[in-house]
């Protein structure tokens, strides 16, 4: 049985500091030509269990039938969802001939990174992950397609060690958190980082699983213990987050609107599927817009 349902992690009296773990804070070779400076060292909110437990999954990353064969099949669907939020969702959509800043947070070795960096209304992908295996997986990765090398640019470092936006222009259009958020020991003020970096306008994409018994049953018991789709330890099941709890943190935050939700189920065979009513029990994408005011320069 799956241990009892623990607070929010997301609540009020859930603790509001980071929990610090010694990662490499510089940033490392990248694709870009120009990449820009390091900023200056940061706590990681990801610990070092968590690096460590991606760390060993780098080299296989890029192997569609190996441990992250779900992530390559979610991928299609990743852009799906971040369409429906752009242009299909009743909010103000983004100009569709507008070239878009992507900011992808712990990207791993760059599946998302690498198929939005090729998007035709791409203006560019920054790419963020903490483990150095990883990172360089991703980077040599990129490497193989030329093309890439004026668009995506990856650095090996946490979320808090980007600089904070001077300018609007610092900022990015979509926001992309895949299948990260729960492996954040103290998400509040994960998010509390993010925002700050979303235009006016653009959205925070998340991928994460609910905190349920079903969710329990089929994430740890079924998909890491008994088939092992996943390798074992991916999951902490008591850091999922409902979609309510993030509705409600992000309710509390001005200037912060316009929320989208899909439930997404793995059939075995077929892959990934939009299920309606998912997200109240399984795997789910939240999408979020910001509607409110705008970066003042900073001196």
């Amino acid at each position: 049985m799956p241990p009892p349902l623990r607070r929010s992690l997301l609540s009020s009296s859930s603790p509001l500091r980071c929990l610090v773990a010694p990662t490499r804070r510089a940033y490392a070779t990248s694709p870009n030509p120009n990449p820009s400076p390091p900023p200056p060292p940061a706590a990681s909110s990801v610990s070092p269990t968590e690096i460590s437990h991606f760390n060993a999954l780098a080299s296989t990353w890029w192997d569609p039938h190996g441990p992250s064969r779900l992530l390559h099949l979610m991928n299609p669907l990743r852009h799906d969802f971040i369409n429906s939020c752009l242009f299909q969702n009743g909010c103000p959509p983004i100009n569709a001939h507008k070239h878009l800043r992507y900011l992808d947070i712990g990207c791993g070795g760059g599946i998302f990174a690498e198929s939005a960096a090729r998007l035709s209304t791409t203006l560019s992908v920054t790419a963020l992950d903490p483990s150095p295996s990883v990172y360089h997986t991703a980077v040599s990765h990129a490497k193989t397609d030329p093309a890439l090398s004026n668009t995506l640019t990856y650095h090996n470092i946490p979320l808090e060690s980007l600089p904070s936006p001077r300018f609007p222009d610092d900022q990015f259009d979509v926001l992309t958190l895949f299948e990260v958020i729960e492996h954040i020991s103290h998400p509040s003020p994960f998010l509390k980082i993010c925002l700050q970096h979303v235009k006016p306008g653009g959205w925070i994409i998340i991928s994460t699983i609910a905190r349920t018994w079903a969710s329990w049953f089929t994430t740890k018991v079924v998909a890491e213990d008994l088939v092992g789709v996943v390798p074992q330890g991916t999951h902490d099941w008591e850091k999922y987050i409902n979609t309510g709890e993030l509705k409600e943190w992000f309710d509390k935050e001005e200037g912060w609107g316009c929320v989208r939700v899909m439930g997404v189920v793995y059939v075995p065979g077929l892959g990934w599927r939009e299920v309606t009513g998912g997200e109240k029990w399984g795997n789910y994408f939240f999408g979020v817009r910001k509607d409110g005011e705008k970066v003042e320069e900073r001196r």
